[in-house]
């Protein structure tokens, strides 16, 4: 009858010391150690344009005329077309007065200097501005859901975690991943986001269109994160063990 009792008992204990988070678990920037993953650190690339993307143009010039029929009366310095422009499938873009430009795979500042160029043929003193319509990333899992606009370049993994909401208790830190559009097709970066290694890493900075999905923990159903839910867990690990012992003697 003893030994029923101990068969018991023991998986309540074990059961209790696993469900508790630690800093090892949900601690981020943490110091390299046999735990943990170690990333290469990377230069930083600038986002290059993919078909589907949709650009916006500015085109400065003092011809008041052009000002005029690319974006209404906004003054004689300069126009700012509201309009965004897509991408087409063959890589090339249209614009006011000019067809067929290829932009694929450039940068915005590549882009727009072969867009003036094409420009300056005809108005001389022409200077042109790009910028990206569609400036947004994607979270969804276990940090929130939503769509939230890229508000800067080299915007970071932790800033953009920062406008979703933090990482949930359920949220499985080994396993994080990002969904990225490249010119070889949809590709899939899998990291544990707790190393301080992660730091100018690849998976450090957010392109736009970029998925962010933080799986869930298969073993949140365990876990507490906060002193009541602890307290509420000692609690009823106390009374089931102390049923589980009178019920023995």
């Amino acid at each position: 009858m003893i030994q029923k009792k101990y068969i018991l008992i023991f998986p309540l204990i074990i059961l209790l010391l696993s469900s508790c988070y630690s800093y090892r678990h949900v601690g981020l920037l943490q110091k390299q150690n046999k735990h943990l993953p170690k990333y290469e650190e990377i230069s930083y690339e600038e986002y290059r344009i993919k078909i589907n993307d949709e650009l916006l143009f500015r085109l400065i010039t003092s011809d008041e005329t052009i000002s005029r029929l690319i974006a209404g009366n906004q003054g004689i310095s300069g126009s700012q077309s509201n309009v965004s422009y897509r991408i087409y499938p063959d890589g090339t873009v249209d614009l006011p007065f000019l067809k067929n430009i290829p932009v694929v795979g450039l940068t915005l500042n590549e882009a727009a200097k072969v867009i003036e160029s094409r420009f300056k043929e005809l108005i001389p003193d022409a200077a042109v501005k790009l910028t990206l319509a569609n400036k947004n990333f994607t979270v969804i899992g276990e940090a929130g859901t939503g769509v939230y606009p890229i508000f800067k370049d080299k915007l970071t993994l932790f800033q953009a975690l920062s406008m979703s909401g933090e990482i949930t208790y359920t949220g499985d830190y080994k396993e994080v991943r990002i969904i990225r559009e490249t010119e070889k097709g949809t590709e899939v970066l899998e990291f544990d986001i707790r190393p301080a290694s992660i730091i100018n890493s690849k998976y450090y900075y957010i392109y736009p269109n970029d998925i962010i999905y933080v799986q869930r923990n298969p073993a949140s159903f365990y876990k507490v994160d906060n002193y009541s839910s602890f307290i509420t867990l000692i609690s009823s690990s106390l009374s089931l063990l102390f049923t589980v012992f009178f019920y023995f003697r």
